[in-house]
């Protein structure tokens, strides 16, 4: 394994880091840190997924706090398990270290993400250590269902007359992103949850396994973290061509008529957008890195589902014809966020 590039930081000294912030033996592991790999404990199904968290990508120093990045990394990965209705079990950790990377600093990023982590009981199974020119992170996630003989939830099944929901209020990451860009850490006096929001995301694995418990005596309900906006991320869940790939057979000419009322809105979505001459709704659809989870749902399930999730809300339905409107409004113009974009509107 290459070293990293700081001579005052050795690799078994990052370790020996890693080792203080994270357990080495976890009950999901035969075989944990500190051999070639690891040795998962099988005998049911996992879920498992992989994000890239670089800097000046998803992230930038000046106003990440190392704390903040630990937590994010691991929580956008997490936020994955929970779209699928699983518990999170344990993950692996790459890291491409530039030289300002010293101990107190990787101190510091391993607590916030250890701090996670230790919530969900999680272990760190095991990675990577490289030298970069910039920070990297890769992390892999998995999870397992929420019992034995359960099935994970998937984004496909939407079947026309479906309520939509959402769990947790969607356009708050995208003010405090801009926010963040244009002032630095000085926005978090103005725009607390915004900058929050952007900076600490919380992933809803509660409501991911309350959903997939909903789902165990009935037909499951569809769902995914939103990642990407609401315009972006819904032809996704409703399976419509164009959306991150060829349409599935049981997406095929779905659409949505939604209903989002300036009042479900958190106050600084509605505060920023009136600020700046937008739309609040617009900027709530378009708003990406939230990572609420987005679902639909046979319309007899939804009652259990208000009472028994927090912040849970029914934003539509699934339609027969294609297309996308909200509040009576044909959205064919808005499109949400695109790594690959010159442009994410």
């Amino acid at each position: 394994m290459p070293k990293p590039a700081s001579s005052a930081l050795s690799e078994d000294a990052i370790l020996q880091l890693l080792g203080r912030h994270f357990p080495a033996t976890h009950p999901s592991l035969l075989l944990g840190r500190g051999d070639d790999c690891a040795v998962l404990r099988g005998g049911q199904p996992l879920c498992v997924s992989t994000d890239l968290f670089l800097e000046d990508v998803h992230f930038r120093r000046a106003y990440f706090t190392p704390e903040d990045m630990g937590h994010k990394a691991l929580a956008v990965n997490i936020s994955d398990v929970a779209a699928c209705g699983g518990r999170p079990l344990a993950f692996t950790l790459g890291l491409g270290l530039p030289a300002w990377a010293d101990a107190d600093w990787l101190d510091l990023f391993f607590r916030g993400m250890a701090a996670l982590a230790g919530r969900y009981r999680m272990a760190l199974a095991g990675g990577d250590l490289s030298r970069s020119d910039r920070l990297h992170i890769c992390i892999t996630v998995w999870g397992e269902p929420l019992s034995d003989g359960a099935a994970f939830l998937l984004r496909g099944g939407s079947m026309p007359g479906d309520c939509l929901f959402l769990v947790g209020l969607p356009g708050l990451a995208r003010v405090g992103l801009r926010e963040l860009e244009a002032h630095g850490r000085a926005a978090l006096e103005r725009w607390p949850a915004a900058c929050a929001a952007h900076l600490r995301p919380e992933p809803q694995v509660d409501a991911g396994l309350m959903l997939a418990r909903a789902g165990l005596n009935a037909r499951p309900p569809a769902l995914m973290d939103l990642s990407d906006g609401i315009m972006r991320d819904l032809p996704r869940l409703l399976g419509i061509s164009g959306a991150g790939g060829a349409a599935r057979a049981e997406g095929a000419g779905l659409g949505a008529s939604l209903l989002l009322p300036q009042g479900l809105l958190h106050p600084e979505v509605v505060r920023h957008a009136l600020q700046e001459g937008k739309n609040p709704v617009h900027e709530a659809l378009l708003g990406g890195e939230d990572y609420c989870l987005l679902g639909s749902c046979a319309p007899d399930m939804l009652p259990v589902l208000h009472t028994a999730i927090p912040n849970f809300h029914s934003i539509g339905v699934v339609t027969d014809a294609p297309g996308i409107e909200c509040n009576n409004e044909n959205l064919s113009g808005l499109h949400g966020f695109d790594h690959f974009a010159a442009e994410a509107e």
